[in-house]
């Protein structure tokens, strides 16, 4: 799987093989430039999630329910799904399983496919004191592999691991019958997941460690925009063929 945003990145993803798209919740980081999750809005995750979607031809769309939407009692939550399944999403994706159980089956019953998220969750980033692997000690660990056995029992069709140890990864994977994406958890996951603006290197800043750069798509872009720049500036750019007689 890789994120996406918008219209134009979903279409090429809509003709490569990759399985499925995440519309995240990272869309406040990546597409609006704030430095956590925690801004992103339903609204905001409508506008990407419908943009995906005309674009990402057959591949599954799972999208974010954004920080405390499914928080808010279960009106809500069911409210903040509708709008995004509305919007062409396949499926949403939520964080953690202690105080939205009720979501989860409830969600399930209504016929919306759930995805859990466990590890690192984001949307928890303040709890943590910054964005921190989790699970290292032998009680993260234990917390999380619970979690991950709650979100099969409560019909979530899938988990992802974020930032744990490889070990435990695999461990999980092993111990339940739903997959596991991995994004900074191991090989030993059923599929890994990336932002695609990291796997295609458009942010030499910024370099998490589990993100591997796939092209140089940073300096790909600034050659690219020199040399239109260098075409403008010495008359080389419109040229007989590009002009209307």
């Amino acid at each position: 799987m890789a994120t996406c945003y918008d219209y134009t990145f979903a279409r090429l993803l809509a003709k490569g093989p990759i399985d499925g798209i995440l519309v995240g919740d990272s869309a406040a980081m990546v597409m609006h430039g704030h430095e956590t999750t925690l801004t992103a809005t339903i609204e905001m995750m409508r506008m990407h999630v419908a943009a995906v979607a005309r674009g990402a031809g057959d591949k599954l769309v799972v999208a974010d329910l954004p920080f405390l939407s499914y928080r808010k009692g279960l009106p809500a939550a069911m409210d903040a799904a509708h709008v995004l399944m509305a919007a062409g999403a396949h499926a949403v994706k939520l964080e953690g399983v202690a105080g939205h159980e009720d979501v989860i089956t409830q969600l399930v019953g209504s016929g919306v496919p759930v995805m859990g998220h466990l590890g690192l969750q984001p949307q928890s980033v303040q709890a943590y004191g910054g964005f921190k692997p989790q699970g290292r000690d032998a009680v993260g660990a234990a917390a999380i592999a619970h979690q991950a056995a709650a979100l099969e029992e409560l019909g979530a069709f899938a988990v992802v691991l974020e930032c744990i140890p490889a070990a435990l990864a695999e461990e999980i994977t092993g111990s339940i019958g739903i997959p596991t994406v991995g994004i900074g958890a191991g090989v030993g996951c059923d599929g890994q997941i990336l932002v695609l603006q990291d796997l295609l290197g458009m942010n030499s800043s910024f370099q998490p460690r589990f993100a591997r750069r796939f092209c140089d798509g940073e300096m790909a872009i600034l050659e690219a925009l020199a040399g239109y720049d260098r075409a403008v500036k010495s008359a080389a750019f419109p040229c007989a063929e590009e002009s209307y007689s």
